[in-house]
């Protein structure tokens, strides 16, 4: 066989050049068709010889010259940037939002669109994460959905916390929100009272144009950076929560009458005669739930589940309407509350505070001894409340049968575990998420980390909010006349969970001994029994967190298509209308439909839920952040060089996550810091010593060392303290070089 010949250098430089040889029609028609594929910014020549993949001073000219040509024809124009762009653009567009991953690319998320489209960051305009924006989507070369931002129709926020650093004659914001990648232009005339390094509040005024960066004014100095108040305030800032109410909404509710008038007080249901307590935490300040017992004359008991009667006082489209609306709901961070009504409302005329009579909306039920209800009724009521009850108190009551209304508190517990018993029985899952409280000083230093434990008490609570809920959904929807078209409401939903991550769950829980089964009910009960034998264990926690993360997030939504976790056909929020705008909407619809079958207009509705649910993901995400901050300090304040517990969380190719047992705090060990060379063995979430071949797993237990505690990014970095050896030695480092 005859022996090919290496390929010259020219050969060589031909081929990787052969773009290049493209005929000038060809060629031209390949810049007409990229020209079409819209730009915001438009296209220059050396973006086109890029896109193209075209080489040489050869390819150059000739893109140069199409270009000219283009340019007398009038198929092509110049924009105000100087670059060029086709006059017949003509592209698909939507509207959505943005999704921003990292600094080098977003997810534009629209309804009408089968899947998220990438949009790299330089077609992202000016637009930020969370912005509503027009976009224009078509086919990139390799085949793949690319967008565009055209414009952007709303913005979700135009204020950032941040530090501020000074030079003589501008400042510079660099902000603390994760998803925002710019830093923010101060001119000096903006800067205010702001210092050096201070935490600040900016509102942009000029949101930036290619290669510039936004403009901002200071509108309020935070403190200085790791400061309690100031990160605190830091945190509110970077997930927009506001500070204060605005003044209107403060004149409305200072005229709110104090007094229940004797014509309102006959048009309700009288329940002031009746045993009616209310069971809050300790530290509760507003009331929204109370609960009566009596027994009737054929045996029954008749349980009043009574809900502060918010709607009495928030009338629709008022200022104060409008204000609760756009907060959504109550933000608890760990040191305060950011209620959605002002405090003469939800502390005081809304509250069911004791020995006062407050207005109620009402789900009243006849239950015989094994918790089935014989009837039902819902309507505005009038209650006066005998007793708060802390949950110690009620449970001190359960336990021991002593105190007042002992014997009302044990029926009711009773009723609350038959209650219970069935919705398990349906197929209900328990998700017992641990969860940590902290004692602060009156600086809010963290003193002391506690895990919450839920008894007794709260899950009598929890069962009859969870009745009136479910009784209440299914009233609505039985109203109407048309089963295939049921009257508009405003349900709390929870959809199945998605049949991958389900069944990557189950391969992970099979690594720490537990089998969890895929499909229909056997699934919900092995769930359960995994939380039953989990408890107290060092992986609790973490299959607790994952079990939540496999699962599809609960929402609000006009359609009734039911609550998985729950195992309840038809469910709604009705309970908690002091802290949650859903419930508020939930009490006016049962108004309604009380009055009437006829249904109300569903797209306001869906819209309001979207809404709804997009302030309670927020307040969410806000309450962790804060939570995460005490955590970091209360660590960072521990670290003596002690040895901590923990339980791998999760593992990255970059490193692994830690979460301390005692603290509930999770750390990240970097994979650079260990003793080998670790390979990330995503199937079976593992990484292994390339060397050493020793495996690090999800689920196993180390020993830990804090590393560095920045309470600034509220991370923690750790590092994993060796295991002693058989022989009692502690395994020698070794470090590949």
């Amino acid at each position: 066989m005859k022996k090919k010949s290496k390929p010259s250098k020219n050969t060589q430089k031909t081929k990787s050049k052969a773009s290049t040889s493209l005929s000038y029609e060809s060629l031209s028609e390949k810049i007409k068709n990229l020209l079409k594929r819209p730009k915001l910014w438009g296209y220059s020549s050396r973006t086109i010889i890029r896109e193209l993949k075209l080489e040489g001073k050869q390819a150059k000219k000739m893109v140069e010259r199409i270009l000219e040509e283009l340019l007398e024809d009038g198929y092509i124009y110049l924009n105000e940037q100087g670059r060029y762009k086709s006059q017949e653009e003509h592209p698909d567009t939507y509207i959505g939002t943005i999704d921003y991953v990292n600094s080098r690319y977003a997810y534009f998320v629209c309804d009408e669109l089968a899947k998220d489209v990438r949009i790299s960051s330089d077609d992202l305009g000016n637009a930020l994460d969370g912005d509503t924006v027009r976009v224009a989507i078509y086919e990139s070369p390799y085949g793949n959905l690319e967008g565009e931002v055209l414009e952007v129709l709303k913005r979700k926020t135009d204020e950032f916390g941040g530090i501020i650093q000074i030079s003589k004659t501008h400042a510079f914001v660099i902000t603390d929100n994760k998803k925002m990648y710019l830093d923010i232009y101060i001119p000096f005339d903006e800067i205010g009272k702001a210092k050096n390094g201070d935490k600040v509040l900016v509102k942009i005024l000029e949101w930036h144009k290619v290669g510039k960066k936004p403009v901002g004014r200071v509108i309020r100095v935070l403190g200085k950076p790791g400061e309690h108040e100031t990160e605190m305030h830091a945190i509110m800032a970077e997930y927009g929560l506001p500070y204060e109410f605005p003044k209107s909404v403060l004149q409305y509710v200072k005229k709110l009458p104090s007094e229940i008038s004797a014509e309102e007080i006959a048009q309700r249901r009288d329940f002031r005669p009746i045993p009616t307590f209310t069971i809050d935490p300790d530290n509760a300040k507003d009331f929204d739930d109370a609960l009566s017992l009596r027994k009737l004359e054929n045996g029954n008991w008749e349980v009043g589940v009574h809900i502060a009667d918010v709607s009495y006082y928030v009338k629709p489209n008022t200022v104060l309407d409008k204000e609760a609306y756009h907060r959504g709901t109550s933000v608890y961070l760990v040191d305060r509350t950011i209620p959605m009504l002002p405090e003469r409302l939800s502390n005081d005329l809304c509250s069911l505070n004791p020995n006062v009579d407050r207005l109620t909306f009402s789900a009243v039920f006849e239950l015989d001894e094994n918790a089935n209800v014989i009837k039902e009724w819902f309507g505005k009521t009038i209650i006066h409340s005998d007793r708060r009850f802390t949950y110690e108190e009620a449970q001190e009551r359960i336990e021991t049968g002593q105190g007042d209304f002992a014997t009302e508190i044990q029926i009711l517990n009773n009723l609350a575990k038959k209650l219970s018993e069935k919705r398990f029985k349906a197929g209900a899952i328990a998700f017992e998420t641990p969860e940590v409280k902290f004692v602060l000083d009156e600086k809010g230093t963290p003193l002391a980390v506690k895990p919450k434990i839920r008894k007794d008490a709260h899950k009598l609570i929890e069962e009859f909010m969870l009745l009136a809920n479910k009784r209440v959904a299914e009233f609505v929807f039985n109203r109407g006349k048309n089963k295939k078209q049921p009257p508009t409401m405003v349900y709390r939903i929870h959809e199945p969970p998605n049949q991958e991550k389900l069944e990557t769950f189950a391969k992970f829980a099979a690594r720490l001994g537990y089998k969890i089964e895929t499909q229909g009910k056997k699934m919900s009960d092995s769930f359960n029994r995994m939380t039953a034998q989990s408890e107290g264990k060092p992986e609790q926690s973490v299959l607790q967190n994952l079990a939540v993360r496999t699962m599809s997030k609960a929402r609000y939504s006009t359609e009734p298509i039911g609550h998985f976790g729950l195992a309840f056909e038809h469910y709604t929020h009705f309970t908690s209308p002091i802290r949650r705008y859903p419930d508020l909407m939930v009490h006016r619809l049962l108004e309604h439909y009380l009055q009437s079958t006829k249904s109300v207009p569903k797209d306001t509705y869906e819209e309001k839920c979207k809404h709804a649910s997009e302030r309670e993901r927020i307040a969410t995400e806000a309450e962790r952040a804060s939570i995460k901050y005490k955590q970091v300090e209360f660590m960072k304040l521990k670290d003596d060089g002690r040895i901590w517990e923990g339980i791998v969380t999760g593992v990255t190719d970059f490193g692994i996550y830690v979460e301390i047992i005692e603290t509930k705090c999770e750390g990240m060990v970097r994979l650079s810091d260990l003793d080998d060379f670790y390979e990330l063995d995503e199937q079976n979430y593992r990484v292994i010593g390339k060397h050493t071949k020793k495996i690090i797993a999800f689920g196993d237990l180390v020993k830990v060392k804090v590393l560095q505690a920045d309470l600034l990014k509220r991370t923690l970095d750790l590092l994993l303290v060796p295991e002693k050896s058989s022989a009692g030695k502690t395994e020698k480092k070794k470090r590949k070089h």
